[in-house]
Parts: C-alpha cells; structure tokens; sequence
C-alpha cells in the first residue's frame, strides 16, 4: 500500500508528512498480527534489563513528544525512543527544515529540539504506559542558561517513567551541544547524572548519544568516561553535517543533519571501534543507514547489540520493520547463528 500512496506523500513537504503520519497512526487502523513474521523469537534479546522481541528500534526524532510510541510497537518495532525532549516547549528552528535527499536515500533536518516540552510529554506517559521498552532522550532548550542544568531537569522528570534516558550531546542543530564531547565538559555532567541516579529508587539507564564526527581522541576519551561514570548504554551515531562530497540531490547544500544511506559506513565503522574497547561491557545501539537485512546484520556483527533507524521508514513506509526481521532471520540461518545474541560481535571475534 504504501508503494502506491508514496508518489502522494513525498509531492507533501516533508514535515507535514510527518504530521500526517503521526495523526493517521493515533488511529490503530492496522493489526499487529500483520507485522509479525515466522521465527520472530530468533530475534529475541534482553536490553537494559527488559526482555524484548527484536532488536530493531524507533530512532529519536519520529515521536518527538510522545504521542505514537505504543503504536509503533504495533508496527512490529522491540523498541522505541521518543524525544527528543526539553524541559520547556520549544518551536525550534524556522521552516523549512527537513529536506528529502530522494537519490541519496537521506535526508537532512534543522529541527532544533522541536518537542511540547517535558510536563505534557511527561502526563502523556503517565496516561499512556509503555507496552514495550521505552527510552527517552533528553536535550535543553535553545535559549538556556545552562544546558546542563537542562539535562538535569529532564532527567529527574523523566527517570521515573522511561526504561532508558538518552542524553543527547550530539545534534549538530543546537549551538554549543557538541562541546559536551570534550572530557572535561562532558565529565562534569556524567558526574551530575550520576548523582540523579544514585539518590534515586528507580534502577533505570542512562545513555549516551554520539556524532559520528568525532575524532580519535575524542573517542578514546568518552570511552574512558562511559567507563568510569557506569553509562549504561550508547547511541552511535546522530546525524553528521559533514560527508556531503558523494551525494547527488540538489538539497545537499541545505544545512543541518544528513541521516540515511550515506551515513551507514560511518556509522558502523565507529560501531567496530566502540566495540573494541566497550566489548560486553557496555550495549551499544547502531543507528545510521538501516534499511535492510543486509544493512542491520552488519551493525550487529559489527558491535551492535541493538539497532534504530528513522530515515528507511520515510523511503520504505512501515512495512520495512517487517522486511528487516525477515532478512535478519534468514541471514542468521544462511550463517549458523541460532539466535540473534550470538551474532552480535562476530565480525570482531573472527578477526581475532
């Protein structure tokens, strides 16, 4: 169905297709039977002390305010990350602020932490809990004072309700964001969050979520800090502003995130590097270019212990959740693995 109402959708400018989307899933018009696939409890696993039924999650920036996460469920996704959040309600940049790269399978967005702001986000939750794992990512205002006293309200607000907080350092649309990857900036605020959880009842996680422009020492250096401050999980990557060289589309010279096709090998390269050091100590989520089988099993091999994606939903509608599971669980067979867990990784330990 969507191959036919495609045409239709992409002549929409892309953020009111969004809006549509989220107004047409509020309705629940398609059964969940019809997104499951044979097999499925291959693709089991445990994340962040939750069992799940895959490992192919809703990246941050769909369901920005909390409005669908229990239908996306629906849709066949083992979890979702809304967000991401503000304490305060935020328009965020000007219009327009998300183009479609259709030759390049991408896109590139300006949003700026558009949200409704953590109270209603926050009594929406409460009014409408999670049937599946649910992580929320959290970021400040444009116009703060203190981002890291923006990261610290939100925390508190929403540590009690989510399964997992992302801490979201590395959108490249808010001025000042990415100075969090530096040591000693991105310390002090691990070390405050820390505090949040300690003196808190609620045994939830915390992530991290990383560009993908970092350099070596970057690297090496908030590895070391995930290490120390017991992060639970991390993010790779967000969307890149570099990496324009190779593309075609004309909205290559728009500003912003470029998330999509072009960001997969990035992507999974830093996924291997992560890995090398964080190896069964710390899960890690790969997001950037997942739009298949073929795309989610190498993320996987790579590292991975879970995956999102976004941008293929735009270019292959809601049915590509389905599809992936089922390439997923083909390559496993095609490979020996008997589930999931024993893949993740594996590209490392054959190279050892």
């Amino acid at each position: 169905m969507f191959s036919l109402i495609r045409p239709f959708i992409f002549n929409i400018d892309p953020e009111k297709a969004h809006t549509l989307a989220i107004k047409s899933l509020k309705y629940n018009f398609v059964p969940e039977k019809f997104f499951k696939v044979e097999n499925e409890e291959k693709l089991s696993i445990s994340l962040f002390g939750k069992s799940i039924k895959n490992p192919i999650g809703l990246a941050a920036g769909f369901d920005k305010s909390g409005e669908v996460y229990n239908q996306m469920f629906k849709l066949g996704f083992g979890f979702v990350e809304i967000g991401t959040v503000t304490p305060k309600k935020q328009f965020g940049n000007s219009k327009p602020r998300i183009f479609r790269l259709e030759k390049d399978l991408a896109l590139i967005n300006r949003l700026g932490f558009n949200n409704d702001g953590s109270e209603v986000v926050k009594k929406r939750i409460e009014n409408n809990l999670p049937t599946s794992l649910l992580g929320i990512n959290i970021g400040p205002n444009k116009e703060t004072a203190d981002m890291s006293e923006d990261f610290l309200k939100c925390a508190k607000t929403f540590f009690p309700l989510g399964d997992y907080i992302t801490i979201n350092i590395s959108s490249p649309n808010t001025t000042g964001l990415r100075e969090f990857h530096k040591k000693e900036v991105l310390e002090k605020l691990l070390y405050k969050i820390n505090l949040i959880r300690e003196e808190s009842n609620y045994k939830k996680s915390f992530l991290l979520k990383i560009s993908p422009d970092i350099g070596e020492k970057n690297i090496d250096e908030i590895i070391n800090l995930i290490l120390k401050y017991k992060i639970n999980g991390v993010i790779l990557t967000n969307t890149t502003d570099n990496n324009r060289e190779n593309l075609i589309s004309s909205n290559k010279i728009e500003s912003g995130g470029l998330s999509g096709k072009p960001l997969t090998n990035l992507s999974t390269n830093l996924i291997k590097r992560f890995y090398k050091d964080l190896k069964n100590k710390v899960p890690i989520i790969g997001v950037g270019g997942v739009d298949s089988g073929k795309s989610a099993f190498e993320k996987i091999a790579a590292g991975a212990s879970a995956l999102q994606l976004y941008t293929g939903m735009v270019y292959e509608g809601p049915m590509i959740i389905k599809k992936i599971k089922s390439e997923l669980i083909e390559i496993l067979n095609e490979k020996g693995f008997k589930n999931i867990q024993e893949a993740i990784g594996s590209y490392s330990e054959n190279s050892t």
